[in-house]
């Protein structure tokens, strides 16, 4: 018998799998609106022209080599990445108080957080509530973790805007001292986002109840093209001496999808506390990973590091930003000008690369066999997959797909 006879199948990964369906489709017709990944206007990936400069200056540095980071990563890179999260004139940042390690990318922020939180988390029955819907990895990275996961309601299923009463119900009836799991903006999958009214109310019954709130950051800057807007709800819990952990991820704005750069941030309540969180992090990332990657962390450093091409990269952002609102109202005006069944409005007023557009399971079904459209179960699509050689045809398939398919 087999030692590992004992092993289930693990159920398949939904985006993966999409991913590899997409990739075996040779109809000419097809769309892939499933990849989280930013797109041109051709469907071409983009490599930022700021990324370009900082990997040409790294290629004519005469000292550049590839030895081994430190384990809390490279500092150009953790220092930048704390300014752009939580201000250059954060008093955080100032006072001490916040210690910040190198991670494979968001993911891997995620994952160093919920085994540090599954060590430390008082009380240690503490479960980890996740928006309903929230990224797909959310729920396995905590479970793997040893965590219990719940849900909070987010999604208005019927106005596909935020429930925000729903979502503050929950968290207030919740047991007191529970993990929070928050989108800093450009919400995975729904493309919703509270308002900076919102946010106060959320952080009003955090704070009541003694929640500790984990934020995941993956879209600062390509949100809105605003890194400062985008910043707004991480700033707030801060400014407000609630402590916090968060994920960032700089694979969505730079670009660096396969550097798999990232950062996780330990904001505490006095700096005092630093030295013994910063080295159980730092225990934890050299059990997994020993040192981060090196080659991404150079590229982001130097953009961050160097004023001239921090300009930039926020030019680059609000371009790609620019893009992805385009793309929205096109296929928002084009739905209300055939006289589409239902409202659209939602797709132009969610935020970031997602969006949940309403449609069935059946629907998404029908749309992937027939017209060669590929998008989540739930209808999410990504708006980064359309543009302007495309567009016309997806609308006129989810116009017939929704007027046919109940």
């Amino acid at each position: 018998m087999s030692y590992f006879s004992n092993v289930p199948q693990a159920p398949a990964d939904g985006i993966l799998k999409l991913s590899v369906l997409s990739k075996a489709d040779s109809n000419p017709h097809k769309v892939d609106l499933g990849v989280g990944a930013y797109r041109d206007d051709q469907g071409k990936p983009w490599v930022l022209p700021v990324v370009r400069k900082a990997e040409q200056r790294l290629a004519n540095d005469p000292a550049a080599n590839h030895e081994y980071l430190g384990v809390g990563g490279l500092p150009s890179l953790t220092s930048g990445a704390q300014n752009l999260i939580f201000g250059a004139d954060s008093p955080a940042v100032r006072d001490g108080r916040v210690y910040t390690i190198q991670t494979i990318s968001g993911t891997g922020a995620n994952m160093v957080a919920a085994v540090f939180l599954k060590q430390f988390k008082q009380p240690q029955d503490a479960a980890v509530y996740i928006s309903k819907p929230t990224w797909g990895n959310h729920r396995s990275i905590f479970q793997t973790a040893g965590h219990e996961v719940r849900e909070y309601r987010y999604c208005n299923y019927d106005t596909l805007g935020l429930d925000i009463n729903g979502m503050l119900d929950d968290l207030r009836n919740a047991p007191r001292n529970q993990i929070v799991l928050l989108h800093a903006c450009a919400h995975n999958p729904t493309g919703i986002d509270p308002t900076n009214e919102q946010w106060q109310q959320i952080a009003d019954v955090i704070q009541e109840r003694g929640h500790f709130p984990f934020f995941d950051c993956a879209y600062q800057g390509f949100a809105t093209g605003d890194v400062d807007n985008d910043a707004y709800a991480i700033r707030l819990f801060v400014s407000r001496g609630m402590e916090t952990l968060v994920a960032e991820s700089f694979a969505k704005n730079m670009g660096l999808y396969g550097e798999r750069t990232g950062c996780l941030h330990a904001v505490t309540a006095s700096a005092d506390t630093i030295p013994a969180v910063s080295s159980q992090l730092n225990r934890l990332s050299r059990a997994t990973i020993s040192t981060a990657s090196a080659y991404g962390a150079k590229i982001a450093g130097t953009v961050l590091q160097d004023k001239e091409l921090y300009n930039e990269w926020v030019e680059d952002m609000g371009e790609m930003s620019r893009r992805i609102k385009k793309m929205r109202e096109l296929l928002r005006d084009k739905l209300v000008a055939m006289k589409t069944p239902g409202s659209w409005e939602h797709v132009a007023k969610q935020i970031g690369m997602f969006s949940f557009t309403g449609l069935s399971t059946k629907q998404v079904q029908v749309l992937r066999n027939q017209y060669h459209l590929y998008m989540t179960d739930d209808g999410r699509i990504s708006v980064a997959g359309l543009n302007s050689n495309n567009i016309d045809y997806v609308a006129k398939a989810i116009d017939q797909v929704v007027r046919s398919v109940n």
